[in-house]
C-alpha cells in the first residue's frame, strides 16, 4: 500500500499556483498561435481591366483561380489604385501613401528607368521594409518599376529575394519568340538586353514562358524552409504587352476569331493558372489580395474596362477603377461584396494591423478589417485623390469632380459625376449642382497643394 502524502497548505497552494501558472502558458501560447500574424501574399495584374475577370462578370475567359479570392473573401466593386499608369500605381500600393507627396507621379520608360534618381525615394518605407522589421521574410517577384539602379533595387527596399525584371515591361519568352501567338514579333526598348531578367542583382535567360517561371519562383520561396510569416509580393507583367501567349493557351480559345483577343485569352488564362498553382500551396493563416495596378489600355489589348468610361493612362474610371478581391481564411467570412469606395492604399496599414503593427500616422491608406467585419462603418475614406501631369480627379462619397485632357489638348475644363447614378460618367452634372463643383473643387485644391512636384518627367 503506497504512503499517504501530507502537503501543507503553502504546499497545496504553491502546487495550485505552479498548475495555475502551467495552464496559463498553454493557454497563453494558443491564444498568440490564434492572433499569430498572418501571411501576405499580393498578386498584382498588370494592365487588366475592370471588366475582364470572372469575378467581375466576363463569361468569355475563365478565371477560376483568381475568382476564388473573391469567393472565399470579398469583392470591392468599386476598387481603386492611386495612378493611371504602372511606375506610379506600384509608388502608392507599396508604400500606402499618394506618390504625387513625394514626387513619384510621373510614368519612368524604358532607359528612364535607370537614370539617376529616378525611382521610389529612399525616405520613403516599403511594406516589405516594414514587415522586415517585424520578423517578415520577403520576397518581390516580377515586374518591379519603381527605379532600375543602385540604391532603388528591390534588395535595397526591403525584399531578401527578387526575380523579375526592373522596367515596365519585358517579352515572355526570348528571341526568336518560338511556341508563342503574338502580335510583336520586334520587341523594342524595354524588352531587350538593357532590361534583363534578373534573380538577386544577377542577369539571366529565362527560357520557360515568363509567368510560368515568375509561379515557379514563387513556389520556390514558398516551399523553402524558413519562419513564417512572409510576404511575398506577386507583380505578374500579364497581361502587359507584347502580346505573346503560349500556343496551348491560344489554342483553348480557338473559338475567339479575333487573334489578338485570342492572344489576350492566352495570356489572362496563363496568370490565372499560376495565382492557383500558388493559392495552393498558401498556409491557412495567410491574407491574400488580388488587384491589377491601372484600367486597361483597350486598343493595345483588349483589356476591357466595362462599363466604365476611358483606359489607361486617364482619370476618367476605366483608368483607376480596377478588379480587386481580398481573402483571409478563418478572419474575414467569404462570398462578401463590398460595395464603398476602397483603395490599393488600404493594403499597407490593413497588413499592417493584421501583424500587429502599430499604424503610422503619414499613411492615407485605411485598415479595411473593421469595415469588413461590421465593427466600423462609414467609407473608409473621406475623399480619394488623382493627379497625374495637368489632370485631377476627386472622390467624395458618389460625387467625382475631374479634369482630363484629351490627347494633343493641353487642358480641360472640370467635369462632375454622380457615380451612384452613372458609374460610366455619362454626364456631366456641373451645370446643374454647381455648388458640389465648387465644393469639390475647394477640396481638391486643397489636397493637390499638400502635394510636391514630380522628381522626372514632364508635367
Amino acid at each position: 500500500m503506497p504512503p499517504k502524502i501530507s502537503l501543507k497548505s503553502s504546499e497545496v497552494s504553491g502546487t495550485l499556483m505552479h498548475r495555475r501558472a502551467f495552464l496559463s502558458s498553454c493557454f497563453g501560447a494558443l491564444s498568440a498561435s490564434a492572433a499569430s500574424p498572418p501571411n501576405v501574399v499580393i498578386f498584382v495584374a498588370d494592365d487588366l481591366g475592370y471588366g475582364e475577370t470572372g469575378f467581375q462578370g466576363n463569361p468569355e475567359i475563365p478565371t477560376p483561380h483568381i475568382d476564388s479570392i473573391a469567393r472565399n473573401g470579398v469583392r470591392f466593386t468599386q476598387g481603386y489604385v492611386t495612378a493611371p499608369f504602372c511606375c506610379p500605381s506600384r509608388a502608392g500600393l507599396i508604400t500606402g501613401r499618394y506618390q504625387t507627396r513625394f514626387g513619384h507621379e510621373l510614368n519612368a520608360i524604358g532607359r528612364q528607368n535607370a537614370e539617376p534618381g529616378v525611382g521610389l525615394p529612399l525616405r520613403e518605407l516599403t511594406l516589405a521594409e516594414r514587415l522586415k522589421k517585424l520578423g517578415y521574410r520577403t520576397a518581390c517577384i516580377g515586374k518591379w518599376h519603381l527605379g532600375g539602379s543602385g540604391e532603388f533595387l528591390p534588395q535595397k527596399r526591403g525584399f531578401d529575394e527578387f526575380y523579375g525584371f526592373l522596367y515596365e515591361g519585358h517579352y515572355y519568352v526570348p528571341p526568336p519568340y518560338e511556341g508563342v501567338e503574338s502580335h510583336l514579333r520586334n520587341p523594342e526598348p524595354p524588352y531587350d538586353e538593357e532590361n534583363p531578367v534578373r534573380r538577386g542583382n544577377e542577369p539571366l535567360v529565362e527560357k520557360e514562358y515568363f509567368t510560368n517561371a515568375l509561379t515557379r519562383e514563387a513556389l520556390r520561396f514558398l516551399n523553402a524552409k524558413g519562419r513564417e510569416p512572409f510576404l511575398l509580393y506577386v507583380p505578374y507583367n500579364a497581361v502587359h504587352s507584347p502580346m505573346q501567349a503560349a500556343l496551348a493557351d491560344t489554342r483553348r480559345f480557338a473559338h475567339i476569331a479575333d487573334l489578338h483577343r485570342r492572344v489576350f485569352a492566352g495570356l489572362l488564362s496563363a496568370m490565372d493558372r499560376s495565382i492557383g498553382e500558388i493559392l495552393k500551396k498558401l498556409p491557412a493563416n495567410t491574407l491574400v489580395f488580388f488587384l491589377s495596378d491601372n484600367g486597361g489600355p483597350t486598343a493595345e489589348l483588349t483589356s476591357s474596362n466595362k462599363p466604365l468610361r476611358g483606359f489607361k493612362g486617364q482619370l476618367y474610371e476605366g483608368g483607376i477603377r480596377v478588379p480587386f478581391a481580398m481573402q483571409w481564411k478563418g478572419r474575414i467570412r467569404g462570398g462578401r461584396v463590398y460595395e464603398r469606395p476602397v483603395s490599393s492604399l488600404d493594403i499597407v496599414p490593413t497588413v499592417l494591423a493584421a501583424a500587429g503593427a502599430e499604424l503610422p500616422t503619414n499613411l492615407d491608406g485605411a485598415d479595411l478589417v473593421p469595415y469588413l467585419e461590421g465593427k466600423r462603418t462609414g467609407d473608409p475614406h473621406a475623399q480619394l485623390f488623382w493627379r497625374y501631369g495637368q489632370n485631377l480627379a476627386l472622390r467624395q462619397g458618389d460625387w467625382k469632380v475631374v479634369r482630363q485632357a484629351a490627347r494633343g489638348q493641353a487642358k480641360a475644363e472640370f467635369e462632375l459625376f454622380d457615380l451612384s447614378r452613372d458609374p460610366g460618367e455619362t454626364t456631366n452634372q456641373s451645370a446643374g449642382h454647381p455648388e458640389v463643383l465648387a465644393r469639390l473643387r475647394g477640396v481638391l485644391d486643397g489636397m493637390n497643394r499638400e502635394m510636391v512636384e514630380p522628381l522626372w518627367g514632364r508635367r
